[in-house]
């Protein structure tokens, strides 16, 4: 998909989902997720919006229908792994998932040394509570990956790395579940590393969140997406380090870069961000899905006054 193609969607962005009430359903608002209520189930939209430093800055064209469908795959790629909480597609950006109880840490497994935790690593901290070795460099490769989580914040605050002996010592997980969530965090990445590996990609780092239900773990939210990890192209990656350059990104790292670049990294006033950027990291969304899958992207045609009567006529026939 070309830049011209996908500058046409660039007015067409989903910021928020808004429904009637007639239905009396109930609509809560993540950083990028709206989530419809029906009780043991969820519908869950993903826009447009884009989230950097725990903050809603903008929207990217065509974000939501590559998160939802980048998700998707993975969802339908790891569930020899572990079970997952989809349930049905319903457009390009929307599923019907299983309610689940999520579990109040989000669980980041790092196979280098970059982004945040290189940012610690040089103000001489530990990596939620894992103290590396001395004389790191920035993007160097971790001997195997490592589990660093973080306290989901409340909306507008930050998360918080937090080692994982806390999570069980303050009761925010049972020891027994927290071993189960390591275990499938870490074969998850395993499963995407060697994945991307195939298509050319280094996956770098990544999220993921867990929820409970009827006692058992499910995989929810997202899954190996731009959102929620980092890729880098794997051809370029050894001589790059050696140089000590940036590396070549599949993420939006990019618009992380151009915001710190401008002094803003979550506290204050965000600088605008101008349609060529949005532009720009929109391309490196879109990319990432034909990269990662195979597929070339397919603008849906659900905009977003009808994927709010489609998400209506759901309700309805849901609830």
């Amino acid at each position: 998909m070309d830049k011209n193609k996908l500058g046409t969607y660039l007015s067409t962005t989903l910021e928020a989902l808004a429904l009637g009430k007639k239905h009396g359903a109930r609509v809560s608002r993540g950083k990028v997720r709206d989530m419809v209520d029906l009780g043991d189930r969820l519908i869950i939209s993903v826009t447009d919006r884009l989230s950097a430093f725990d903050r809603v800055l903008t929207t990217i064209p065509c974000k939501g229908q590559v998160l939802n469908e980048l998700s998707l795959f993975w969802f339908e790629a790891t569930r020899s792994i572990v079970q997952n909480h989809i349930l049905e597609q319903l457009s390009p950006r929307s599923v019907v998932a299983l309610k689940c109880d999520v579990l109040p840490v989000e669980v980041i497994v790092r196979a280098y040394l970059t982004g945040s935790a290189w940012r610690d690593y040089r103000q001489g901290k530990s990596i939620a509570g894992i103290v590396l070795p001395p004389d790191m460099r920035s993007n160097q490769k971790f001997e195997s990956p490592i589990l660093t989580p973080s306290t989901k914040a409340e909306r507008g605050a930050h998360d918080e790395p937090i080692a994982a002996g806390e999570i069980v010592g303050r009761g925010l997980v049972s020891e027994a579940l927290w071993r189960r969530v390591e275990e499938c965090a870490l074969a998850l990445f395993k499963a995407g590393s060697e994945h991307a590996a195939e298509r050319g990609l280094i996956l770098v780092d990544t999220k993921y969140e867990f929820g409970v239900r009827g006692g058992e773990l499910y995989l929810v939210d997202e899954v190996h997406t731009p959102d929620s990890s980092r890729f880098w192209y794997a051809d370029s990656y050894a001589d790059l380090y050696e140089r000590g350059e940036a590396q070549r990104e599949l993420d939006k790292e990019y618009l992380r870069r151009w915001l710190i670049e401008r002094g803003y990294m979550g506290d204050g006033e965000a600088p605008r961000i101008p349609d060529d950027i949005r532009l720009e990291t929109g391309l490196r969304y879109v990319t990432a899905f034909e990269k990662i899958t195979g597929r070339a992207f397919a603008p849906g045609d659900v905009d977003a006054r009808r994927e709010t009567e489609l998400i209506e006529r759901a309700v309805e026939h849901l609830m």
